[in-house]
């Protein structure tokens, strides 16, 4: 089986490894997939944070999964069939949050407190907001999720335009930077899904915080 990776633009698997991974699989063995495919920087402390789209039948199995590895979740959105969780570890979330660009980008938004529940809980409900149609997409989630704020400020002001690539989010600035972290993503992805592979759980892969 082999992985391929491109550093450009992102991270890649092979059909076989996906299909592999995917075959014959419960519930809890797919929600733990998906974390490794779709979380893996998060996982590996690259990332302060990430995002996950599931069933909301699955939020029990999360529970369970993530036990031991000091990873919390927030339910930032419901619908009939599934739910967008918010994944952080507090320590380092909180530390990121109280950050001089991160605070001030976020207090524009009216972001007022700098804990992480409390700022969790705001931004659940611009995003519940913008699932009954109210208000426009709060795309300052990219600075929650530890895009470079610079990013996220030009990706708002030109409304997803004229970016100079995109990886795991659009580029406007420093691509230099942005492709080193893009492999670092890469990297992190690579050892994830191979170390669940030899049949290693979440907890084993994941960083754990002190």
């Amino acid at each position: 089986m082999i992985i391929k990776i491109n550093y450009e633009w992102g991270y890649a698997m092979s059909k076989e490894v996906v299909s592999y991974m995917l075959s014959g699989m419960d519930n809890m063995k797919s929600l733990q997939v998906q974390l490794i495919l779709q979380c893996a920087p998060f996982l590996k402390g690259i990332k302060v944070s990430c995002i996950l789209n599931i069933s909301k039948e699955n939020e029990e199995e999360l529970l369970e999964v993530l036990k031991g590895t000091g990873i919390r979740f927030k339910v930032l959105t419901r619908n009939q069939e599934k739910s967008l969780v918010f994944l952080y570890r507090r320590k380092s979330f909180s530390e990121y949050l109280k950050r001089a660009d991160v605070y001030e980008f976020l207090n524009a938004y009216g972001y007022e407190s700098s804990e992480p529940e409390a700022m969790l809980e705001h931004l659940s409900e611009r995003v519940c907001q913008y699932s009954d149609g109210k208000i426009c997409f709060p795309h300052e989630i990219g600075a929650f999720l530890d895009y470079p704020i610079d990013d996220v400020k030009c990706f708002i002001e030109k409304d997803g335009k004229d970016s100079l690539f995109s990886g795991y989010w659009k580029v406007y600035n420093n691509p230099g930077r942005a492709k080193l972290i893009f492999w670092a993503y890469d990297k992190a992805k690579t050892s994830a899904v191979n170390e669940y592979l030899v049949g290693k759980s979440i907890r084993d892969i994941a960083c754990i915080a002190a």
